[in-house]
């Protein structure tokens, strides 16, 4: 059994403009990794959740719950999942965990992003703290996994929502990397799970120098190429995976568990 929990990421949400309807869709990361690794998945993932809302916030609005999902019966989040991995304690293959990005996002536009980063990192850490210690309880010895997210913000280079994007994407790169992942890491390794740097595996750390020829915007970064063919941010201003991006995501979260 896989539990999954998180936000639009773990959920599998699509946006209505990449053309098959807005919600979440059976291409989302967490569908591939129980296909592949011959797991019954349990989503109990809420699109637009934040570390908070996860943590103290009941209920997941119908629309906002992967495919699938149970209803959350009132329960937060967290409560639901610990509820799920006592019930099948010994039983469980693997528990997933990406949350933090809705508290990042507001970051993007913010007059001072490194010191709204800052707060938002902070508030995520603390909720993490809070959260891991009963999941890791709860799920006894089956693998836990923590994940970050592609560096979206890099879309800012070629995105004409920013006026400043050249300027967001440089910036973005040290907020991910020595900011939101270091935070991000430290917590799930203090209770035994793997973190896995989705950042660093979908090329968000490679140098803004070294440049690609992008089909749509010409000769541009490579990282910002990778990430306009990972997500929908460089079209749409939509954080939101591509389904290749979420097979990426799917194969750094089963290469963990190997």
């Amino acid at each position: 059994m896989y539990v999954s929990l998180g936000d639009s990421y773990a959920t599998g949400y699509r946006p209505a403009e990449a053309g098959s309807g807005a919600g979440s869709s059976p291409d989302g990361f967490a569908h591939l990794v129980a296909e592949q690794s011959d797991l019954r998945l349990i989503n109990l993932a809420c699109s637009g959740a934040t570390s908070a809302q996860m943590r103290g916030e009941a209920g997941c609005a119908p629309g906002n719950r992967a495919t699938g999902a149970p209803d959350p019966q009132g329960l937060t989040q967290l409560d639901a999942a610990v509820r799920v991995l006592r019930e099948h304690r010994g039983r469980i293959g693997l528990v997933t965990v990406v949350i933090g990005g809705n508290d990042l996002a507001p970051c993007a536009r913010a007059s001072d992003a490194l010191a709204c980063a800052s707060r938002a990192v902070t508030e995520v850490r603390a909720n993490l703290a809070a959260m891991l210690p009963a999941l890791r309880d709860a799920a006894g010895d089956a693998p836990i996994v923590g994940l970050t997210y592609p560096d979206v913000f890099l879309g800012a280079w070629v995105s004409p929502a920013f006026g400043n994007g050249q300027d967001l994407a440089r910036l973005s790169v040290t907020l991910f990397r020595d900011f939101f992942n270091a935070a991000l890491r430290a917590e799930y390794e203090k209770v035994g799970a793997k973190f896995v740097d989705i950042t660093e595996v979908t090329g968000g750390y490679g140098p803004l120098t070294e440049v690609a020829q992008d089909p749509t915007y010409g000769p541009i970064p490579a990282p910002v190429a990778r990430v306009c063919s990972l997500t929908y941010f460089c079209r749409l201003t939509d954080v939101h995976p591509t389904p290749e991006g979420h097979r990426v995501i799917a194969d750094a979260v089963l290469a963990a568990g190997r």
